[in-house]
């Protein structure tokens, strides 16, 4: 195995019944086309955001800055819990495997597939991306991925995990096989720029793609084809990006320290720019993640900022344009390194709700969002330089970790 550091293989918590139970008595719509291949379901909230928020606006007014939201389930969801802390729900037993088969080059992006337990992927500066898989005793590497000329930027799985879109500094977008680990497709930059970043439209097969000649395009998969009016200029190199659950909004990051907002149009696939927020001129935006719900007691939809100012940032969506309005923030080492950061992918039952982060400092945080002192719920410590990204499973059970020296960790959280 190209791994090391074995411990025993994971028991996987049996929550997905209880879960079934309380999102069906909960206030959500079902949207058939985000259904996961193992049968996770991806809820979208009723309403616009302008109606969440309004919602937000009336419940800040009325109480103390981080109050939630009451509703009807959540003292019943709590009691289901067992009303354990959020401490309790992310306390880790430890490393259950190391994967170095990129040692001594540095691995900037690692997740999970859709909606799986125990299939990760993960891209490297050595040019490669490396699919693993976990169910195995030992974990180990089943694929990789060799054909880019140069360091490996970015990747997303497609909404169905059969296959991969990576990004590259050799001025190539290429799609791989993700069974036998085969490039389906290579698609170069017309202006030969160095891609830097891409995501998937939730609901369909457009991908947008961000250079180093602070272009965003959208492309077409299925033919390779780049979307016209799919395309927009930022003010510097494009370096992250993240649609809203609906993929109707498009957040994108830049290296001069802006933050853009684009309509996208689910029929054309053509963008259009809408608001533009300076975090902190000339710093670079490393990581963007979005979210529908911080909890299931906040409607409040959110986006995740990584920004090299010492800080992870949180933005409260104002409005159905993208238009963001800083929430909080928690102190992280963080000055120039590409680190990332996610929400944790499972609505608490608990009160309280947590995102995670890596730091230059080589440490793993978590923090809850809404605690306004003390808010670190959780510290890993075990890599050997600045932790780049983080990814959780579907069901919380496994985290994984990667860092600027090529070292990917697999935490195991403890079990109650």
């Amino acid at each position: 195995s190209p791994g090391r550091g074995v411990l025993s293989t994971l028991n996987v918590c049996g929550m997905a019944a209880v879960w079934q139970q309380v999102l069906a008595v909960d206030d959500f719509e079902e949207d058939p086309r985000a259904q996961g291949a193992r049968g996770h379901r991806r809820s979208v909230s009723r309403g616009s955001y302008q109606l969440q928020a309004q919602m937000n606006r009336a419940v800040y007014d009325e109480r103390p800055s981080g109050a939630l939201v009451p509703t009807s389930v959540a003292e019943a969801s709590r009691a289901m819990a067992g009303d354990t802390t959020l401490s309790e729900n992310y306390a880790f037993a430890g490393m259950h495997h190391i994967f170095d088969q990129h040692v001594d080059a540095a691995v900037p992006r690692l997740q999970f597939a859709n909606d799986d337990k125990h299939l990760l992927a993960c891209c490297s500066l050595d040019s490669t991306l490396s699919i693993m898989t976990l169910f195995s005793s030992p974990p180990s590497v089943k694929v990789i991925l060799k054909g880019h000329a140069g360091p490996v930027t970015d990747f997303a799985w497609s909404l169905s995990n059969d296959v991969i879109v990576s990004t590259s500094k050799d001025g190539t977008l290429r799609i791989w096989n993700t069974e036998d680990g085969r490039c389906i497709r290579e698609v170069r930059d017309p202006e030969a720029s160095e891609l830097l970043c891409c995501t998937f439209q939730p609901m369909n097969n457009n991908l947008t793609v961000g250079n180093s000649k602070q272009l965003l395009q959208v492309v077409n998969i299925s033919t390779g084809k780049k979307v016209k009016g799919g395309s927009s200029k930022l003010t510097g190199r494009v370096l992250s990006m993240s649609f809203d659950a609906p993929g109707r909004i498009l957040w994108a990051g830049d290296d001069r320290g802006s933050i853009f907002s684009f309509l996208f149009d689910m029929a054309t696939g053509k963008l259009t720019k809408a608001k533009r927020l300076v975090v902190s001129e000339g710093s670079s935006i490393c990581s963007i993640s979005a979210r529908s719900w911080i909890s299931r007691e906040a409607r409040d939809p959110s986006l995740l900022i990584n920004a090299c100012v010492n800080k992870l940032l949180l933005y409260r969506v104002v409005d159905n344009e993208g238009t963001l309005q800083l929430k909080t923030s928690f102190p992280i080492k963080h000055g120039s390194q590409p680190l990332h950061s996610i929400f944790c992918p499972l609505m608490s039952f608990r009160q309280g709700a947590c995102v995670v982060t890596g730091s230059e400092d080589a440490c793993v945080y978590f923090f809850d969002v809404e605690r306004n002192t003390k808010a670190i719920v959780n510290k890993l410590q075990g890599h050997g330089g600045p932790v780049l990204d983080v990814s959780f499973n579907c069901d919380e059970s496994l985290l994984a970790s990667a860092d600027s020296t090529g070292m990917v960790i697999i935490w195991r959280r403890e079990q109650k």
